[in-house]
């Protein structure tokens, strides 16, 4: 079974600092699942809005083999 953590991203956007990812990596690739559990939900979650809309954030299809 896959993990799926937000914590980083949602942490860092909530004080404002997402952007330290992108100065230490340039790009951040996340799983599906993280993406998916960060904008499909009803209330709104810090970063869900950065991860659709900033190009330097990516997301992959992770398989579990």
């Amino acid at each position: 079974m896959l993990e799926r953590d937000t914590s980083p991203i949602t942490n860092l956007a909530a004080i404002s600092q997402l952007d330290l990812l992108r100065q230490l990596y340039t790009h951040v690739i996340i799983p599906t699942a993280v993406y998916d559990e960060m904008v499909a939900v009803d209330k709104p979650v810090p970063g869900a809005v950065e991860v659709q809309t900033l190009p330097w954030i990516q997301t992959q299809v992770i398989t579990d083999f």
